[in-house]
């Protein structure tokens, strides 16, 4: 058998859990409704809707992009603005996906530290050029939790966020594809991070966090949802074979499976940060707050590891910055070899 090195460079590169598997297992016996007529898709809906304590509207993709552009384009216009972090994944990581389903609405970027939206310069930029022809219209706020840099908004920090939206009168996003994250560590309710502070569309990851790949579009207005019905289907997103995605996203939610993956990749990397203290020449930067470490590595054992083949990224932050992402998949082994080799390096 390989050994197989563990990959800290995503935790997009994890397996799928065993539920999650023997879930898409059971439901291929038979024949079921297609285009999610079927009767899982329906407890997936009662069961996000317990979830967040409301009635929701659910539409199930297959990637974070499409949940991501798809709430988008519902919120704006194609001569709107979508305010967002110049660290967003909307901004970096989606191939101009935002602007092309969106009919070309513009991404106007929001600073901020720890890829968080500073609340003072949102509400700067929610007015600017609002009434003039000649300009983009402020539309809707995109916000990523956890975000990009490992960071998590507050309880109190997406309150204020909401209550900026809500005073300029624009909707508001969260990219969630690390929400199961945000919400293992923080003592707060999905519902309390979402609709109650003012998120009207959540993309509800699940594929970073144990799941084979689905997302679901998460809807608390449900008058957007005849509109959002369509784009889904004009954009190609709509499945056929519904159940297997809908199979995914049941026994995600099963018995709180995606809090008790969260919840294991938040601690691997609170472990890992703990062991960095002890490694010469390792410097965490910023706190730990979800499952993502930047860490400065001296250059030698940057390229001692990658020789060795352990997996993680360097390149887009330069200057010895390296990312380590923790998954549900990572284990205290994992961890500790990690460690052990740095140390050997150090």
């Amino acid at each position: 058998m390989t050994d197989h090195l563990p990959s800290f460079a995503s935790d997009n590169a994890a397996g799928a859990s065993p539920e999650i598997i023997a879930a898409l297992v059971a439901c291929n016996d038979g024949p079921l409704p297609s285009y999610g007529a079927d009767a899982i898709s329906g407890r997936v809906t009662q069961r996000l809707a317990e979830v967040f304590e409301r009635e929701v509207s659910v539409f199930l993709v297959s990637t974070g992009t499409a949940a991501n552009v798809l709430a988008l384009s519902v919120l704006t216009p194609p001569w709107g603005a979508v305010l967002c972090h110049p660290d967003s994944h909307i901004e970096n990581d989606e191939c101009g996906a935002p602007e092309f389903y969106t009919g070309g609405a513009k991404l106007v970027h929001v600073e901020g530290a720890g890829g968080k939206l500073d609340i003072t310069q949102l509400r700067r930029a929610a007015t600017l050029g609002k009434g003039d022809v000649h300009s983009v219209q402020p539309a809707c706020v995109s916000m990523t939790q956890a975000t990009e840099s490992g960071a998590l908004y507050s309880l109190e920090e997406t309150r204020a966020i909401g209550d900026a939206c809500r005073e300029a009168g624009l909707a508001l996003h969260m990219d969630g594809s690390r929400f199961a994250n945000a919400v293992a560590a923080l003592e707060a309710s999905p519902a309390e991070l979402t609709w109650k502070a003012g998120v009207e569309i959540l993309s509800f990851g699940a594929t970073k966090n144990g799941a084979l790949g689905v997302e679901a579009v998460v809807l608390f207005d449900p008058a957007r949802a005849a509109e959002l019905a369509f784009r889904r289907k004009r954009g190609g997103h709509l499945t056929s074979k519904m159940r297997y995605l809908s199979a995914q996203m049941e026994a995600y939610l099963d018995g709180d499976l995606w809090l008790a993956n969260a919840r294991r990749a938040n601690a691997m990397a609170q472990r890992l940060a703990r062991g960095l203290d002890g490694v010469a020449g390792a410097t965490v930067q910023g706190r730990v707050e979800a499952n993502i470490l930047f860490v400065q590595l001296p250059a030698p054992m940057v390229a001692g590891l990658l020789a060795e083949g352990f997996r993680f990224y360097t390149d887009r932050w330069g200057q010895g910055i390296a990312r380590l992402v923790t998954s549900f998949a990572t284990t205290e082994a994992d961890v500790d070899r990690l460690l052990a080799a740095m140390a050997k390096l150090a």
